[in-house]
């Protein structure tokens, strides 16, 4: 037990793994016919496969059950799917968790054999009129990403056991305890400076000195900053800050592996690592995207519609070229879009619904938000609903409409012959037909966002093919003000630059005058909508500690539409609000556990706390 077994094939399990790639292009890649280590990085083309290889564990945010992507957003209040997930369902435990432990410690050590072998004296890179160069920007991009798969694994399981530069052989020692968290922080932010050192500022084609899109997705300098934003603001957070909950959560020497006192400077340094990757982003052409419109409503829902379809290359930091936002579509679509592909699946709970503000930027349950839960409306608004809907989808603001497809708005792809409308009740063209039909949203809710009201799901024709994006500008913005409200409250750049995303979303800035704790639940509010679905909900209800607020609210009853009573679109039976499911809480799913096989097989090691 001394030994980590699966470290006595660790190099043919590598191999085997590298050649799961299925989609072209550098996130998917990976090196083929692979026999020892000495010829990989004698060969250039195989030793940069060999550093595709070690991208590939990156999640897809849009994919269909990753966990680290769309999966998030089915393990928080983002969704509510036809089967309760594991955490909704109480039954996270060691046994049955959520793994993607070895897959990213597998990228870690593709990584560190990549940075020990890079600058083999018989690597055909050197050989190259820029080899030196080449040399020195691959092991930059190796080791921010050994350093980003470490922040992703915290971020899920709280601290893990770091294991340097060194590639492990079967004579090492595998009992190793986790480091703590300050370990951890300290050791990714340090590694990510060191890789910025090394990475360029961006990716060029030589002769030419343009941009080379084929290399989209690279890491620069700006990736590598926009991450250490992110990575501070965690820190930062009540959840790793000073969190007294987390006193019993020790190493088998009784060491604490939490921060157990809170720093309030780590607000001031998130604010500061923020601002100066906004700087860096805009001083290289990076800014919200916007579209004009005579019509301000108009001009922000294209705004937020076009961001994910064209308006990547505007907003985008960190990009993914390979994204499985068709599966995600196809998810999203109602019955009465064109094609067989319309799974209807991803449904929005009432809870999430109710987030979304009113076009003069008032939450619906303020007295003067003019909101209407009851009656219809006579008058249809073109490319969003018919005459007939209920009230309650009214006067919201632009993103509800862009993200959210309700009972009688039109349909977001091409439709079915003679559709002009959603129909969620049980005979309708997208209900559950009296119980026949499983293709239907169980909350009368399905998600919009990242759709293409041009695809026709038939033909596949009108289909815009699009990136990911890992981090973008927006996020950055909200980063920044979260952090300065918190560090320098009252600090002017704390609305500018909220206000700065509530308005490309087309609802009225927030004027000087809230105190602390309204602009930071106003900032909350904010990211819950802008950055919805996009994997960032799940960390960050955990990380502000208010699972148990109303706003944050993670168990309990949720709520939809009656889906399964009326008969037309005005019938008052189908918008009464139904529990769709019980949720169960429990404070250890703060973090999520180890896999229990690695526990056992490292006496050193301890659980997650509470499991």
């Amino acid at each position: 037990m001394k030994k980590h077994i699966t470290h006595y094939t660790a190099f043919i399990v590598m191999a085997a793994l590298l050649l799961t790639g299925c989609e072209k292009g550098f996130f998917d890649n990976a090196p083929k016919d692979l026999q020892t280590i000495e010829m990989v990085f004698q060969n250039k083309l195989e030793a940069e496969n060999w550093l595709s290889g070690v991208y590939n564990r990156l999640p897809d945010v849009w994919a269909d059950g990753s966990v680290t992507g769309r999966g998030l957003a089915e393990l928080s209040d983002e969704l509510e799917l036809n089967a309760p997930s594991i955490i909704g369902a109480g039954n996270l435990s060691s046994q049955s968790g959520i793994n993607v432990y070895t897959s990213y410690y597998q990228a870690i050590r593709l990584a560190n054999i990549f940075m020990a072998n890079i600058d083999n004296s018989k690597t055909n890179l050197l050989k190259e009129p820029n080899g030196e160069e080449l040399i020195r920007q691959y092991t930059g991009e190796a080791r921010f990403l050994r350093a980003n798969y470490y922040w992703m694994l915290i971020k899920l399981y709280g601290p893990v056991v770091l294991v340097g530069d060194r590639v492990a052989g079967v004579d090492d020692n595998f009992q190793l305890p986790r480091n703590t968290w300050s370990e951890c922080i300290n050791y990714i932010l340090a590694e990510m400076e060191a890789a910025k050192a090394l990475v360029p500022e961006k990716h060029v084609v030589p002769s030419s000195g343009e941009d080379d899109l084929s290399q989209t997705g690279r890491i620069t300098k700006l990736i590598i900053e926009a991450v250490q934003s992110q990575v501070r603001l965690y820190d930062a957070s009540p959840l790793f800050n000073g969190n007294s909950d987390f006193t019993s959560f020790r190493n088998t020497d009784g060491g604490a592996l939490m921060n157990l006192t809170a720093n309030p400077a780590k607000w001031a340094e998130a604010a500061q690592a923020a601002k100066a990757a906004i700087d860096h982003a805009e001083d290289m052409g990076k800014k919200l995207y916007k579209v004009t419109n005579n019509d301000p409503f108009l001009a922000a829902v294209n705004s937020v519609r076009g961001l994910f379809l064209t308006g990547w290359s505007d907003e985008g930091i960190w990009i993914r070229t390979v994204t499985g936002y068709s599966v995600w579509e196809e998810h999203s679509a109602p019955r009465a879009a064109n094609g067989t592909k319309t799974v209807a699946v991803l449904s929005v709970p009432q809870e999430m619904v109710d987030r979304y503000r009113m076009y003069n930027g008032k939450n619906i349950e303020e007295d003067d938000s003019e909101y209407e839960e009851d009656g219809f409306t006579a008058t249809a608004k073109t490319g969003f609903y018919v005459a007939g809907t209920s009230n309650m989808y009214m006067k919201r603001e632009p993103r509800f409409y862009a993200n959210i497809t309700f009972n009688g708005s039109t349909v977001p792809f091409v439709p079915k012959t003679g559709i002009t409308r959603v129909e969620f009740w049980p005979t309708g063209n997208s209900g559950n037909a009296n119980g026949s039909q499983t293709m239907y949203p169980k909350t009368g809710y399905l998600v919009r966002k990242n759709t293409n009201v041009g695809r026709n799901l038939q033909s596949n024709a009108g289909n815009v093919v699009r990136p990911a994006m890992y981090i973008r500008l927006a996020e950055l913005y909200l980063n920044y003000a979260e952090a300065l409200n918190e560090s320098d409250p009252g600090n002017a750049d704390v609305l500018k630059y909220l206000n700065a995303v509530r308005t490309r979303a087309g609802i009225p800035v927030v004027n000087a005058g809230p105190d602390q704790a309204a602009i930071r639940k106003l900032i909350q509010r904010e990211r819950c909508i802008e950055l919805a679905y996009e994997g960032h909900r799940f960390f960050d209800v955990r990380r502000w500690k208010i699972v148990n607020q109303p706003e944050g609210r993670q168990a309990g009853e949720f709520h939809g539409m009656n889906v399964f009573t009326g008969t037309s679109l005005g019938d008052p039976a189908y918008y009464e609000r139904t529990r769709t499911s019980t949720r169960i809480w429990y404070d250890r799913y703060n973090l999520l556990p180890l896999p229990q096989s690695e526990v056992n097989k490292n006496f050193k090691m301890v659980q997650t706390m509470g499991y």
